[in-house]
This record gives structure tokens, sequence and C-alpha cells, in this order.
């Protein structure tokens, strides 16, 4: 796969991610990856399933990148964020971000996971062990439990 950023059904191998950023100058390659826990608020999750607009969340994924580019200039970043059913501690979604030095790698990686969750249109239903559901943001903020989301809420620009 050439894409630096993309949405996948299937399990990520976080190297895919390593791979398409190191480069001879950068002296730091920073990787996050985040998995499904098994604890939300004290309710214990069975599993999840992301649902994503896949061609906008993929312009939003590449608008990162690029914004990290412009703040931290000298950065290569590959992002993969899984979509569908995924079980506790599948990993759902890979950063890779490399820099000359370490300290800008860190800190676009955290910039990187929490502007997912501000802009990228993925959304999490969570299936919890007392058979109640939650489906809303990766913020945790916005419930999408009567419908899904508006095509304001689509709209992040």
């Amino acid at each position: 796969m050439d894409k630096k950023v993309w949405l996948t059904k299937e399990p990520i191998d976080p190297n895919d991610c390593i791979e398409k950023v190191v480069r001879n100058e950068a002296g730091a390659v920073n990787t996050f990856i985040g998995t499904v826990r098994e604890f939300t608020k004290g309710k214990r999750t069975l599993f999840l399933e992301y649902q994503s607009y896949v061609p906008m969340a993929e312009k939003k994924l590449a608008q990162i990148a690029d914004e990290i580019k412009t703040k931290w200039g000298n950065t290569d970043t590959a992002i993969a964020h899984r979509i569908g059913r995924l079980e506790i501690t599948d990993i759902a979604v890979v950063i890779a971000v490399s820099t000359p030095h370490r300290a800008d790698a860190f800190e676009a990686s955290r910039y990187a996971i929490e502007r997912i969750k501000e802009i990228v249109p993925i959304w999490k239903k969570e299936h919890w062990e007392d058979g109640t559901k939650w489906l809303g943001d990766q913020k945790e903020n916005k419930s999408y439990a009567k419908n899904m989301p508006s095509e304001e809420d689509m709209d992040h620009d």
C-alpha cells in the first residue's frame, strides 16, 4: 500500500506505518499505538465497533499529517485506523512520526491522536457487559444514540 494514511477493516501491523516514515535524516521515529481497553468509566467493554465516512476520514487524516509538517517542519507521518468490530486489546490506531529530533516526534504524535479525536469522522460504538451500548464521537463527548452524526458534525474544518 502506497498511502500514508488509511482506514482498514483488517488488523494493523505497526511496522506498516513505521516503514512509511523511516528516512535517513530522521533521528527519531515515535509510534503511538491505541488499543481497545476493557473498562470505560467503570463499565466492562465486550467489544467496540468503529464506523466512518471513509473518504472524508482519510482526507482529514491527510490534513493532520499536513498540519504536523507545517507545525514541526521536517516530518513524515503515517496514520492507520481500524473500522469495524474490534475485540479487547486489538489495535485501533497506529501513528508513526519521524523527525530529526525526538522531542518533535513525541509532540507531533500526541498532536496527531488529539486531532484525530477532534476532526476525523470516525464514530465509536461500545458494547458493554450490562447490555447497554454507547455510540458517539471518539472524545466521548457527544452521543449519537438516536441517530448518526449530522452533516454539521462531519464538517470540522
